[in-house]
């Protein structure tokens, strides 16, 4: 089977396209023919899989483009956001049906041009693909949508060792950006009475860089944060067996793929709740915003052993569901439900 994923641009870091890669990788290895293909070109490429068997394109909207889909042959094109869905779907040929994903939550889809963009042009699509049963629920019901899904993000690697949770680290993952809100989480940490010898760890790059360690020295911690910049996929699994509780306080979230990695690797993570996709997730959920509340929580994990094995246990269980393998499952069974 012919499998195309679309993405504005399938080399940034991001979500979005540490699981595009992921699913490609998955279907590949399955004897799928499948295409990556990126709208833009990234200006910092990051490579996700080191040996890809599928095949990757960097093209415009275009009459280039056309040809390529045009000679891929009948299957599947998946469209991975809404941007992607607004400026394909037309050039589609009859052979590629259509799919169209949403990373996000149905809550950030209404707070900005999202959701306007879905109303408008996944109702036409063969299926419209969503993180969670929640977020399924709510456009169908807000948008509209008669043709809802629901797949979640995998993980890309079950890892047979978990951490010890005897680190006196906590970790945050993901890009140095406003949206992420990375101040939040260093308040947080300053504000939980962790142990002194406990550290923050932020794993990843971006513009709010400076202003986050000049946050982290005004709230007290400047010496307990460590910035350690982007690490290689294939390290990343070392960070959470070094890690003991993982901290995420973003504005908004789909699955993200950083809580089911922690709980893959039984590192119990807390997060404020803003998805039914960061519920799915297990992390110990505190209310959007709410930095106090989330010190609270933060601070008692980093006091107590005890609680973190418990609550690592059950996120490695529950993680279980999210396995390469069973996501893939899910694709297939879509595909099995269109062929019908």
């Amino acid at each position: 089977m012919n499998v195309v994923f679309a993405c504005l641009d399938a080399d940034t870091l991001g979500g979005v396209q540490q699981v595009t890669h992921t699913l490609a990788q998955g279907l590949a290895g399955r004897g799928h023919e499948v295409h990556v293909i990126g709208l833009e070109r990234s200006r910092a490429p990051f490579r996700y899989v080191e040996r890809p068997m599928y095949r990757r394109h960097v093209t415009g909207a275009g009459r280039r483009l056309r040809g390529l889909l045009g000679g891929i042959g009948p299957g599947y094109a998946i469209m991975t956001t809404p941007s992607v869905v607004a400026r394909l779907s037309a050039l589609l040929p009859p052979a590629l049906r259509p799919i169209g994903q949403y990373h996000g939550s149905y809550d950030h889809a209404r707070g900005c041009w999202h959701l306007g963009s879905i109303r408008r042009h996944y109702p036409g699509l063969d299926q419209a693909v969503f993180l969670s049963e929640d977020d399924a629920w709510l456009f169908s019901e807000h948008a509209l949508l008669p043709n809802t899904w629901t797949l979640p993000n995998p993980l890309p690697h079950w890892p047979e060792q978990v951490s010890s949770l005897r680190s006196p680290r906590v970790l945050g993952v993901g890009r140095l950006e406003g949206v992420k809100r990375f101040d939040r989480l260093i308040s947080a940490f300053a504000r939980s009475g962790a142990p002194q010898e406990w550290e923050l760890h932020l794993i990843g790059d971006g513009s709010e860089l400076g202003r986050l360690r000049e946050h982290a020295y005004r709230e007290g911690v400047g010496h307990r944060v460590v910035f350690r910049g982007l690490v290689p996929a294939e390290r990343m699994p070392g960070e959470y067996l070094d890690a003991s509780v993982v901290g995420l306080t973003s504005e908004h979230e789909g699955l993200p793929v950083v809580l089911l990695e922690a709980a893959a690797h039984g590192v119990p993570s807390v997060a404020f709740d803003v998805s039914g996709g960061v519920r799915s997730a297990g992390p110990v959920p505190v209310p959007p915003g709410d930095v106090d509340a989330f010190a609270s929580v933060l601070g008692a994990l980093t006091w107590s052993p005890k609680e973190r094995r418990r609550l690592g246990v059950a996120a490695r269980a529950r993680a279980e569901a999210f396995r390469l393998d069973h996501v893939l499952d899910g694709w297939e069974r879509l595909f099995a439900h269109l062929e019908r």
